[in-house]
Order: structure tokens, then sequence, then C-alpha cells
């Protein structure tokens, strides 16, 4: 992986609460709240000052800006909603541009795990656990937060087991 090893370390307790606050409301509220996103977008602005090199980090800024725009532009065509697109905005600057395909992968198989999964227990008795969540009622929509925070989750534990 070409994500620093150290950098994924030290980002990992600051966003897998992230990751988890934004699926959870996801789930819930069909919503990512921009308290997240913002929060998300502080703690690299913030962490990654230290871990990083300075090169680095203006590059990773750079993708966020590029993913911003490319999220609304999708946004604005009804592709993705726009929580989605802010959250893989903030979610950018912590991945490396060489494990682009990697992450794509992370991604796919997330989502259709994800996908499967809130199918499946939407139909279960296990949705009595949580009958208020406005996910299991919005027709074919899917809170795509749960995928987004997962997958950025996952590629984190992985680039601080596997990173350069």
């Amino acid at each position: 992986m070409s994500v620093s090893a150290e950098a994924a370390f030290w980002f990992l307790p600051f966003v897998l609460p992230i990751c988890f606050y934004v699926a959870f409301t996801d789930l819930r509220d069909m919503r990512i709240t921009n308290q997240a996103v913002l929060l998300l977008a502080a703690v690299f602005l913030i962490v990654g000052l230290f871990v990083m090199p300075l090169s680095t980090y203006g590059t990773r800024l750079l993708q966020l800006g590029l993913v911003l725009i490319i999220g609304i532009v999708l946004n604005a065509a009804g592709a993705v909603g726009a929580g989605d697109a802010k959250f893989a905005a903030a979610a950018a600057p912590f991945v490396a541009v060489g494990d682009l395909r990697l992450l794509i992968a992370i991604f796919a198989a997330n989502l259709l795990a994800a996908f499967a999964t809130h199918r499946l227990a939407k139909y279960t008795p296990l949705r009595r656990i949580s009958p208020d969540w406005k996910s299991w009622d919005v027709g074919w929509k899917f809170p795509m937060g749960l995928s987004l925070g997962g997958t950025l989750a996952i590629y984190l534990i992985l680039g601080s087991v596997y990173g350069a």
C-alpha cells in the first residue's frame, strides 16, 4: 500500500468514531451531517500536519478540492446525495493516490456487503432492533454513508497494518 502506515495509525482513533457515526446517522435518518463532514476534514487538517510531509499534505488537500468539485457535479446530476459527496471529499485526503485501485475494490466489496446486509435485515426480525430507522422505508434509496464510512475505516485499518 502507498499510504504511510504511521499516518494511517495516527488517523485511526480519530476517524473510526466519525465513520461509525456517519454510518449510523445515515441508517437512522438517511442523512450525513455537515458536522461529521467538517470534523473529518478537521482531523485531516490537524493530524495530517504532524504525520505527513508538507508536500504530501498539500497534494492531499488538492484531492479534497477535486473530489468536492466532482461530487458537486454528480449531486447536481442527481447521481449522488449531497452528504455522500461532501463525505467523499472530506475522506479523499486520507487516501494515497497510489491506492486508488485498492480503494475502489474495497468500496465495491463493501457496497455489495452493506447493501445485502441492509436489505436482509430490512425483511427479517432484525428490523425490530431499530424499527424507526428511516432507511427501512425509502424505497430503492440506500444509505451510502454505511458503505462510505466503512470503506474509509477498512482502508485506514489496512493501511496501518500493511502501509508503506
